[in-house]
């Protein structure tokens, strides 16, 4: 049911397709993130048409509002959602982390109050695998304890201590429940931790092989706030380190040129809110000048696309004075504009990354783009 073939590769870069119950995935992959059953202001229909294959959704948020049983109860997330393509929900273990009031850590799970009422609740790994069960995503992930960026080494220790041990849990849980449906309609994700300390990586790599194989390994604790340097050392080391025969998920990455660094050093799969959150603030990702924010007055009569070498529905149908009006009148519609665009950027610049890697043109291309990229942003 759950497939990864590696077709090429040109360095580290690796170009795959995954097979999941809802389609395949074809790798490296850029990922839309929908936290609360909704890619913000973008139907699925548009999502369909920017070329994007798969999406993520937020345990947390859904686990909080509408509750992970009414979810089950009117068809599942694919049918609520209304997206037909692959889910990928993650545990809600970040949030927990960094968007909850936590009140207590242990072994056993993590108490928190909601960021909604104050309510008080308790993920364990099993109740999270139940959670993500009922939502009824293709790839589920692992419950994990992620530390901020800047900790201790001995902070950094302990918080892949328990990640191991809830894994255990979860993988028990998770076979429990897949075998009472008869069949794996779902693929769990553990998540790599260890922050910026390669030793730390590399023995949560061995013990999480240990525990028997997997269809895809999360890399988490990264873009939380190191410095760039460490985040691609450790990709470096991750990738000699990752099995090649399952997709890897860099997590809540998904910056035009943090994403080509990443896929340079190994990574499949990737999301991030930045698309959508960049647009709700007027600002969009151009070839030619890089970030550009449409507030700027130097835009109010500039009548070319946003970008003249894309072909999604804003570049074709709308032109810069427009969208910077839209977003200095306050008209909403600016921001689904600039989503749509934002997206479709990130989807094709996965797609064209497969191309160049099956060609073996990667590292020359990539060079090159990153280079001209950040020349614009200067």
């Amino acid at each position: 049911m759950f497939e990864y073939t590696l077709h090429s590769t040109s360095a580290s870069a690796r170009c795959g397709t995954f097979v999941t119950p809802h389609g395949e995935i074809e790798t490296p992959v850029f990922m839309p993130v929908g936290t609360n059953g909704s890619v913000k202001s973008v139907a699925p229909e548009e999502l369909v048409e920017t070329g994007a294959s798969m999406i993520l959704a937020n345990t947390y948020h859904l686990y909080l509002r509408p509750g992970a049983d009414l979810v089950q109860r009117l068809g599942g997330l694919h049918k609520f959602m209304r997206w037909d393509g692959p889910i990928l929900t993650d545990s809600g273990g970040y949030q927990v982390f960094s968007l909850a009031k936590t009140n207590e850590i242990n072994d056993e799970g993590v108490v928190f109050k909601s960021h909604i009422d104050g309510s008080a609740h308790l993920f364990t790994p099993e109740k999270v695998m139940d959670i993500q069960d009922r939502l009824g995503a293709d790839v589920i992930m692992a419950f994990d304890e992620c530390p901020p960026g800047g900790v201790s080494r001995t902070e950094a220790e302990s918080a892949n201590i328990r990640t191991l041990k809830w894994l255990e849990r979860c993988k028990k849980h998770f076979k429990k429940n897949q075998n009472e449906k008869g069949g794996p309609t779902q693929s769990l994700f553990p998540v790599v931790q260890g922050n910026v300390f390669e030793d730390l990586r590399l023995s949560q790599v061995r013990s999480f092989l240990d525990l028997g194989s997997w269809d895809g390994m999360g890399i988490g604790g990264l873009s939380v706030g190191e410095d760039k340097e460490d985040m691609w050392r450790i990709l470096e080391v991750l990738d000699m380190a990752l099995p090649d025969s399952v997709p890897r998920y860099l997590m809540g990455v998904g910056y035009p040129d943090d994403l080509l660094e990443a896929i340079r050093r190994g990574c499949d799969m990737f999301d991030c809110v930045a698309p959508t959150r960049n647009a709700r603030h007027g600002t969009a990702w151009s070839r030619e000048e890089g970030q550009i924010n449409l507030r700027a007055s130097r835009f109010s009569e500039d009548q070319s696309p946003l970008d003249p070498e894309c072909g999604c529905y804003t570049c074709e149908k709308y032109d810069r004075a427009y969208i910077r009006h839209l977003f200095v009148s306050g008209e909403l519609f600016g921001a689904r504009l600039l989503s749509i665009h934002n997206i479709e950027f990130l989807v094709q610049l996965a797609r064209e990354s497969r191309k160049r890697i099956a060609d073996d043109s990667f590292s020359s291309w990539s060079k090159d783009w990153l280079r001209l990229y950040r020349e614009a942003r200067l």
